[in-house]
């Protein structure tokens, strides 16, 4: 793949995220649990274990915290034996401690495991996660709803409606 074509490559929400990868109520009262949680979760739709991905995250965490800011973070790793980037999308029942850049609570996370070998795919798809997330409308919206498919739905929209 020529240089070029690895720069028109846009990685969409559509390519992490499957209507089975949503959360809507993420039960978690800390930080530790939220990703354990998330890790159980995303063992279903990667097909790796739980105990090996739970253990990347809180290796990424040590390097410092995936909180990134207005009740958002964005845990991720990387991963041997994944063939592809899997992401998984969780609105918390209630704000925790995450230990977040701007030191306020996190209730809406979105993981993100990519293969050992991603490279640059690991960091279109972050920077990708994190465009969509800084939209202040988007996370309104996010918040604003408890239903699994509304919330896939709109993590879809905002992102084939940007590429219109």
């Amino acid at each position: 793949m020529s240089l070029k074509e690895v720069e028109s490559e846009v990685m969409e929400i559509v390519d992490l995220i499957t209507p089975e990868s949503i959360v809507a109520k993420l039960p978690a009262t800390s930080k530790k649990q939220a990703l354990q949680e998330l890790a159980k979760r995303a063992a279903d739709v990667s097909e790796l274990s739980e105990r090996v991905i739970f253990e990347a995250l809180i290796e990424r965490e040590r390097l410092g915290t995936t909180g990134v800011g207005n009740g958002i973070a964005i845990p991720h790793g990387k991963l041997p034996g994944l063939d592809r980037l899997h992401g998984l999308f969780a609105r918390l029942e209630k704000p925790i401690e995450f230990e977040a850049i701007d030191e306020q609570p996190v209730d809406l996370i979105f993981l993100l495991l990519a293969p050992e070998c991603a490279g640059a795919d690991h960091l279109k798809a972050l920077a990708r996660v994190s465009r969509l997330l800084r939209d202040r409308r988007t996370c309104e919206k996010l918040r604003g709803s408890e239903d699994p498919d509304a919330l896939y739905a709109l993590l879809i929209e905002t992102t084939t409606e940007a590429a219109a």
